[in-house]
């Protein structure tokens, strides 16, 4: 039986497809459209499932999607309704849209894909739940989500049990951790719902002198509920985030893509120092109402890997799991993890293997595209690529990686990777400002060899999906200082060889040159780009960039 997943109309549309249970094929409409967190109607991404699958429309049991059109419409209305008349613009907006599309997801759905079958409906936050607790490894868990909003929920927490999944309690609109960081986000002069790990990577180099401010305009209780003085805020209205009174407080916001002040750094340090409070208030209190000793985090808020740490560590569970795509593109995970476990009660026989769920490229269609470009390239075998590739990072050359299946999920894991060698002391300006063009506070994540990780991290367990932070050991942050956050931080990944073999095995041949079992790995694009998908995306990157190798399948291409 087959099972599509979707999400869209909001930000990160995607879609999943499960066999029998199995996750196929689970990817983002951005990769294919190129328009980064695309909220449009995922065709591309349901196609390309479809095809990964070797079936068509008619083929597909069931679709579902993620949310309920209907409840989050009386949100919306009531919102805007409540806050008349300053809210009659963004009325204007939104009713147009929801009543022509929104509303009509069903027969949305049946138009655009063609499909003649049984269109069933999620809860957003449900969805979320079972995207984390359904994908874990896990037989019993606490469940907590977190994001900005979905219907009227903004967070919730419960538990999983087999194939039963509850959620106890929900923290309602517009009382949102997430909406509150988001609010900030725009604050400090970065777009919403995209920059908020800016403010995340920004907050280290600050200090969290403006906390009573925050706690000002947004009260945190015993149990990680929030209430927000909406006085401070505008966007329950449909217009901004913040109105005067927050300006008041904090002062002008940062404009343009002018560098950071002390004043911004500040900022970013009181939220995130706010943020990590919340997060780990709810932590104790779910561990409180379930007594389980695992827990699964899902949502916009669970893609902040330094809260998540500080759950782990000081937190009551001896486990702390986030699926690669916690945000709302896992949600067409969760919607088809819903219809298969939690409708048509089937049994969690088959894991969630691996976050590779996109497009994969043969041999020959790379040679093809390299070909028809003209382009001068090596062909290696996979020791002799790995080898060269190692030998080329201590050279201070740049790669771009471009190997097997895609991602899922916004971070990249070693398939579209672009690497560089994590001794450089310069090799972050480097990256930073001839490759990603992006700011030049943002850190960069380390992938580190499983089996070495504690020899360079003193968190020891596995972050295969770089959502954990931990401290470099302080005798190694001077050998590994590309990788090393302001703070002595870093958001490493774990490798194991079964995982992903030929990254696996680059690493191991860089450290048989260096010593050091780590590279700098950070995602395949530019800057306001989605990472790449296909050779086309990877070879443009490749010549707009200054990246001065591009390893793609087993070709070999310099840049003169």
């Amino acid at each position: 039986m087959d099972i599509l997943g979707l999400s869209f109309f909001y930000h990160d549309a995607a879609a999943c497809l499960l066999r029998e249970g199995e996750v196929v094929a689970a990817v983002a409409e951005e990769r294919f459209s190129r328009k980064k967190h695309d909220f449009g109607f995922p065709r591309l991404a349901a196609e390309y499932c479809l095809r990964e699958a070797g079936v068509g429309i008619g083929d597909v049991s069931y679709v579902g999607f993620y949310e309920k059109p209907m409840v989050k419409f009386d949100r919306i209305l009531s919102s805007l309704l409540a806050t008349a008349p300053r809210s009659y613009r963004a009325f204007l907006r939104a009713m147009p849209l929801w009543l022509r599309e929104k509303l009509w997801i069903r027969d949305l759905i049946k138009r655009e894909l063609g499909y003649r079958g049984a269109v069933l409906f999620g809860d957003h936050h449900h969805s979320h739940a079972a995207s984390a607790f359904y994908a874990s490894p896990f037989d019993e868990a606490a469940v907590l989500t977190l994001d900005g909003v979905g219907e009227w929920a903004c967070g919730g927490y419960g538990y999983g049990r087999g194939t039963e999944l509850r959620l106890l309690r929900e923290l309602r609109f517009p009382h949102s951790l997430g909406m509150l960081y988001s609010v900030f986000t725009a604050f400090l002069g970065f777009e919403v719902n995209e920059g908020e790990y800016k403010v995340m990577g920004l907050a280290p180099y600050g200090r969290p002198r403006y906390l009573p401010q925050v706690e000002q305009l947004a009260h945190l209780y015993e149990d990680g509920s929030l209430w927000l003085d909406m006085r401070y805020f505008e966007f329950h209205r449909g217009v901004r985030s913040f109105g005067p009174r927050f300006v008041d407080l904090f002062g002008p916001p940062r404009v343009g893509d002018k560098d950071p002040e002390e004043r911004h750094c500040d900022v970013a340090a009181s939220i995130q120092a706010f943020c990590e409070e919340a997060m780990l208030r709810m932590a104790r209190h779910v561990w409180k109402e379930t007594k389980i000793p695992h827990l699964c985090l899902a949502g916009g808020v669970a893609l902040n890997c330094v809260g998540n740490a500080r759950i782990l560590a000081e937190g009551p569970f001896r486990d702390v799991f986030v699926q690669p795509a916690a945000g709302d593109d896992g949600g067409s995970l969760g919607v088809a993890y819903t219809i298969w476990h939690g409708m048509l009660q089937k049994p969690r026989e088959r894991v969630f293997r691996s976050p590779y769920l996109g497009p994969r490229y043969s041999d020959a269609e790379i040679e093809g595209f390299l070909r028809a470009k003209g382009v001068k390239f090596e062909r290696l075998d996979a020791p002799a690529l790995v080898g060269r590739v190692a030998e080329l990072l201590t050279r201070r050359k740049v790669v771009g990686w471009f190997q097997g299946r895609m991602e899922f999920g916004p971070r990249a894991l070693g398939n579209r990777s672009i690497l560089a060698d994590p001794r450089d002391p310069e090799m972050k300006a480097i990256v930073n400002e001839k490759i990603k063009f992006r700011e030049l506070f943002r850190p960069f994540a380390p992938a580190v060899i499983w089996e070495e990780t504690g020899a360079w991290f003193e968190r020891t367990g596995e972050s295969p999906y770089m959502v954990l932070t931990s401290p470099v050991r302080p005798e190694k942050r001077a050998l590994v200082p590309a990788i090393t956050h302001v703070d002595g931080s870093a958001r490493h990944q774990t490798v194991r060889r079964e995982d992903n073999p030929p990254f696996y095995d680059l690493l191991r041949a860089f450290q048989a040159r260096t010593g050091v079992p780590i590279l700098m790995n950070t995602s395949f694009n530019r800057r306001g780009e989605p990472i790449v998908c296909d050779p086309g995306h990877a070879w443009q990157c490749f010549e707009g960039s200054g990246l001065d190798v591009l390893a793609i399948g087993p070709f070999l291409v310099l840049k003169r």
